[in-house]
């Protein structure tokens, strides 16, 4: 847990040893931690951050595997629709298109960005910002990125267009024959992938390796 002072001590601390609750704003000295222990408020209990090992090498194999799951999960088979004698495929990118043609360009923007165009970019700054701390070169612009990148974090909902997927699937379940596809899979890892990484890429360790902090490099 950090250790608090009086205003006095810490207007004289350097800014580089004081952090700041994301929660209750209250200023005290930041904390060495070994690996695996947590900073936690002792005002209102809130977790500033862990200290987990192996942060850049875990989180690059995470950005990887989910760059390979991206377009199968956008251009794969999602399902196939039986109805009425009539059978559709639909893919991710199948929709974004269904949306242009029926004359809902507005919507079909709105949908490429939010499910295919931002996650794609958010995973592209990830994985930029961690070879460049890997290879130890251009991380001021691995600062731009993780910037960019933190961002976008609120314009990616593919958990939103997931729940739209398993809506469609149980509303249509009972007047249509349903074949999930393997695009769907690739789709449900997609997001678990980034999810477990969201956990794993601890912002901290990543902000400290790119300002080329040797402690906070050789924790990452």
């Amino acid at each position: 847990m950090p250790d608090t002072a009086d205003s006095r001590s810490l207007a004289e601390r350097p800014l580089d040893e004081l952090i700041a609750c994301h929660e209750c704003d209250l200023l005290m000295l930041k904390p060495n931690l070994a690996l695996g222990q947590k900073a936690i408020c002792p005002r209102c209990g809130y977790e500033l951050y862990t200290h987990r090992h192996s942060v850049v090498s875990r989180s690059l194999a995470l950005v990887l595997a989910a760059l390979l799951l991206y377009f199968p999960a956008n251009f794969l088979p999602i399902m196939r629709l039986d109805l009425l004698g009539q059978s559709s495929i639909d893919t991710m990118w199948s929709a974004v298109l269904g949306l242009y043609g029926a004359d809902m360009p507005e919507v079909a923007v709105l949908v490429f960005l939010s499910s295919m165009g931002v996650p794609l970019l958010k995973l592209l700054c990830q994985l930029l910002v961690l070879l460049s701390i890997c290879l130890k070169v251009g991380r001021s612009y691995g600062l731009v990125l993780y910037r960019i990148y933190h961002e976008l974090r609120v314009w990616g909902m593919l958990e939103v267009y997931l729940l739209g997927i398993l809506v469609a699937i149980v509303k249509l379940g009972d007047i249509a024959h349903l074949a999930i596809g393997t695009g769907l899979v690739c789709f449900v890892s997609l997001l678990l992938l980034q999810v477990w990484l969201e956990v794993v890429m601890s912002p901290h360790q990543i902000w400290e390796a790119l300002a080329g902090e040797e402690d906070g490099h050789a924790s990452a």
